[in-house]
């Protein structure tokens, strides 16, 4: 049964499906790069190593403009929370959880801002190390099988943010449905990794070649 059908290719290609069986693989340790393993028939070839090359890159470029958007504005939180409040004003009748959970949030960066404005360095910090991973996600893009760890532990990362949002969330008072916002992250980051990581294998399992390298553009 494959989840998040929005991001399915044709399957009767050798298209991109995520399966539980497949994620269960992985999460035993069977597909740790650089050790011994049988052959298996999901990687085997059913697509030229170009053609896996190509979606490999663009599941990853996904991943990496979302994790730079979600650093660069890291920075601004209290003037992005601001608009958000204003934008969500016309419907605080109908979702007064919602909005005046937005209005808490504003009003502790603003008092925070002002009395102890160092507290927001956190932040920014927190905006530096999205920025760093993404830049992380630029070896895979150029060489995916030699840099295939990168990949390995962005899937981990998405596994461990369920633990951390369910229970570092109500310990800092996060209220459910913004639980759920967080928990959106891992599901929206781990299907494009997923079907990137089994590309990868699959190169790896044909014996191609690494990728050339991904020249910079001409300045």
């Amino acid at each position: 049964m494959a989840a998040w059908p929005f991001l399915m290719e044709s399957p009767g290609r050798g298209g991109d499906r995520l399966r539980v069986s497949d994620v269960m693989s992985f999460a035993g340790g069977s597909g740790v790069h650089g050790t011994e393993r049988r052959e298996d028939h999901r990687y085997a070839p059913a697509m030229d190593t170009e053609e896996r090359l190509r979606r490999i890159r663009r599941w990853l470029w996904i991943v990496l403009v979302g994790l730079f958007l979600s650093g660069a504005t890291a920075f601004p939180l209290e003037i992005e929370v601001r608009w958000l409040l204003r934008a969500l004003d016309p419907l605080a009748a109908d979702l007064p959880a919602l909005v005046g959970w937005i209005e808490r949030v504003h009003t502790g960066l603003v008092e925070t801002g002002d009395r102890y404005p160092f507290m927001l360095y956190g932040t920014d910090w927190l905006a530096f190390a999205h920025l760093v991973l993404a830049v992380a996600f630029w070896g895979p893009l150029r060489d995916p099988v030699r840099n295939v760890w990168v990949v390995q532990l962005g899937m981990i990362a998405c596994a461990g943010i369920v633990p951390l949002a369910l229970i570092c969330g109500p310990i800092r008072d996060i209220p459910w449905f913004w639980t759920l916002v967080d928990l959106s992250f891992a599901v929206g980051a781990f299907p494009p990794l997923w079907f990137a990581y089994r590309h990868i294998r699959a190169i790896e399992a044909a014996g191609a070649p690494a990728a050339p390298p991904v020249s910079a553009p001409a300045a």
